[in-house]
């Protein structure tokens, strides 16, 4: 299964302009995770509690961990993320902190190194910036998320930049880069 997690809000996004060409590169069904429609809720001290609680007795029946189990589960992952102030919007780190459970998406090792154990061989990281795109808070954060601590073992940034810079040409940019998925 290709899990699609969509945190674009805009309807006209030009982000989920280019993940659907990559979905439609990749072939066959996918589900689609729209982010704001998720409800997503910071880990409070009562939820947190909650968590540790279970994830102690080794029961994941709980509702709260339906993210984790469908991201542990899919084959191939595409993540949609608009370059908003130097990060991805805020909405995409609620869905990590939600999904990231020891036993499902992760177990550490007896020396304390974490071992991956999502089954998705790749996370393509679909991203698109007004100005020039700098990596470092975004598909770094999430590169080194999937590789080192998910146990996926490659992930791919595809990009478009400088969209709202005048003198670029926003479309014939957004054509060039599906045009060379």
């Amino acid at each position: 299964m290709i899990l699609y997690i969509n945190s674009c809000v805009r309807s006209e996004s030009r982000t989920d302009k280019i993940a659907r060409a990559v979905l439609e590169k990749l072939g066959g069904e996918y589900t689609e995770l729209y982010l704001p429609d998720e409800n997503l809720q910071p880990l409070s001290k009562e939820r947190l509690e909650k968590r540790t609680a279970l994830i102690e007795k080794g029961d994941y029946s709980d509702d709260m961990f339906r993210l984790a189990k469908q991201f542990a589960s899919a084959e191939k992952i595409v993540v949609s993320a608009p370059f908003w102030d130097l990060s991805f919007p805020s909405i995409l780190k609620l869905y990590i902190e939600n999904i990231y459970v020891t036993g499902i998406v992760s177990e550490y090792n007896s020396d304390g190194t974490p071992h991956g154990l999502c089954r998705a061989d790749e996370i393509i990281y679909v991203t698109t910036a007004g100005g020039p795109y700098v990596p470092d808070y975004s598909f770094g954060y999430i590169k080194d998320l999937a590789e080192n601590y998910l146990g996926i073992e490659k992930a791919t940034l595809i990009k478009a930049e400088m969209l709202d810079v005048e003198g670029f040409d926003a479309e014939k940019i957004i054509k060039k880069v599906i045009s060379e998925l």
